[in-house]
């Protein structure tokens, strides 16, 4: 038919003057909520399980919903296509102009894809309708095409014959709603799944979790002082590296509660006799009777006092240096030359009141690495050491050097030498041991000692990873120290503080 009037309004066409959509919201607000999201979840594995559980399930359901839904959608589209293009066609030839008694409304056996047939002649009399009050526009698209008509959206088949035009329409909720149907169907036994598959779930990981509940109720038994390792027996392997790292921190903490044990053992056993020793100059400097006697007194005293200062200063050097190898620091890039000068600096008052030619020679840098207040305390004791023990008038020299070629490419060594009266060969490796002090060698004059030098000196030097060599100086018939360290790349100085001295030294 022709004329403009009543042409239909298209299916899905957005009014004009509508709200435009919303604009994406900021990435921080989707930061934020993803924080909130996190704050409120679950902490319980399995809890957080169920809930991962059940949100696929909800998303595996909602989309094979959509899927389902859109298929069943476009075929039932076909299908009802197809009965109302047969339906039109097969009206064509047997509906008269004017028909004398019109059959009634033409119903599909199902009432909610019930068709609605329009006959309009040529001059755009509606001649017959089989459902009254669902008339649809009086113009019509040939073929296909989706009208609105009274609130409700037709799917609509036109065919024109030399007298009049043929309407197929069918309302298209019938089709959604078959749509629903089937798409509800496919996704609804996903969705009746999900209290079974979180069971399930739960019952699986409840199953896998029972070892660690087992290790947990092993620790939950456990004394302070039991720091065995814990049997990891049938772990998962996602837990099974924690409790091995766990079992490494039971042992190292075990290796230093036992350090510790024998360190108090030996610190208690070896202050006992110089306090002792103090009670009895104390009670000497009592019972004096003349001034000359408690002048003597004094004197010893005083002496005894500075050989337990001594070795409480040793015993705190250890401890510093122990307490240093368990905390784990990394180390880093140190300028032993540096600290060379230093120490000789720091002896060198004592080395002039006994007239001893005290000197150094050290490359540029030498720089190794590690840790500067360790290797302070391992320079100062053997510095210490070889001015104490070197006789009036003698020589101490210290060398820092980077040995290159057959003699170790790659490393810097640090040597200590005396004309002291050395260490006997048996008792070299004895002397490294805490409180082991050699025998004095014959003639030599006795010097005060806690047998903690050397012990300390080894014990840094393994926390470098360096190596202790003691022998008998060559060139000045003493003892010669030589500690030989792993060097540090020379650019590794650059920008690494010099170590300070210690205040008071």
């Amino acid at each position: 038919m022709s004329g403009a009037a009543g042409v239909p309004e298209p299916e899905g066409g957005a009014p004009e003057g509508a709200a435009a959509a919303p604009p994406h919201a900021p990435g921080r607000r989707w930061d934020r909520w993803m924080d909130r999201l996190s704050a409120r979840a679950p902490h319980s594995l399995r809890a957080r399980l169920l809930c991962f559980l059940l949100i696929a399930i909800a998303c595996a359901a909602v989309l094979q919903f959509g899927i389902a839904y859109r298929s069943a959608l476009a075929e039932s589209d076909a299908i009802f296509d197809y009965h109302m293009q047969q339906m039109a066609l097969a009206l064509r030839p047997g509906v008269p102009a004017v028909p004398e008694g019109a059959p009634g409304p033409l119903v599909h056996e199902d009432e909610n894809t019930e068709f609605v047939v329009q006959i309009w002649s040529a001059d755009g009399l509606r001649v017959f309708e089989s459902a009254v009050g669902a008339a649809l526009p009086q113009r019509a698209v040939l073929g296909f095409s989706n009208v609105r008509a009274h609130g409700t959206t037709y799917r609509v088949f036109s065919v024109q014959t030399r007298s009049q035009v043929i309407q197929v329409a069918q309302d298209m909720a019938a089709r959604r709603a078959m749509a629903r149907g089937l798409a509800w169907g496919t996704a609804g036994p996903i969705a009746l799944l999900a209290p079974l598959l979180a069971l399930a779930v739960w019952w699986a990981v409840s199953g896998s979790l029972a070892p660690v509940e087992r290790v947990r109720r092993q620790l939950a038994k456990r004394q302070a002082d039991d720091l065995s390792p814990v049997t990891a027996g049938a772990l998962p392997d996602e837990v099974r590296p924690m409790v091995d790292e766990l079992n490494l921190l039971f042992e190292r903490v075990r290796r230093a509660f036992e350090a510790q044990q024998h360190f108090v053992a030996d610190a208690a056993h070896e202050l006992r006799s110089p306090l002792a020793a103090l009670k009895l100059q104390l009670q000497g400097l009592q019972r004096a009777g003349s001034e000359e006697a408690r002048a003597l007194a004094a004197v010893r005293l005083a002496a005894g006092i500075d050989r337990a200062t001594r070795l409480v200063e040793q015993l705190l050097a250890l401890a510093r240096q122990e307490a240093s190898a368990a905390a784990g620091t990394p180390p880093a890039p140190v300028a032993l030359a540096d600290l060379a000068r230093q120490a000789v600096a720091d002896a060198t008052p004592a080395a002039q009141q006994q007239g001893i030619d005290l000197g150094l020679a050290t490359a540029d840098g030498a720089p190794v690495k590690g840790y500067a207040e360790a290797l302070r305390i391992l320079l100062r004791n053997l510095v210490d050491n070889a001015v104490k023990y070197t006789p009036a008038g003698g020589v101490v020299d210290v060398h820092v050097r980077a040995l290159a070629g057959a003699q170790g490419a790659g490393a810097v060594e640090l040597v200590v030498e005396d004309s002291g009266p050395g260490i006997g060969e048996d008792d070299r490796e004895r002397v490294l041991g805490r409180f082991y002090r050699a025998p004095a060698a014959e003639g030599a004059a006795p010097v005060a000692g806690s047998g903690l030098g050397l012990a300390i000196v080894q014990s840094i030097a393994r926390l470098h990873g360096a190596e202790v060599a003691l022998d008998a100086s060559p060139r000045l018939g003493g003892l010669r120290v030589a500690v030989r360290f792993a060097a540090a790349p020379p650019q590794a100085l650059a920008g690494a503080p010099v170590p300070a001295p210690e205040a008071g030294a």
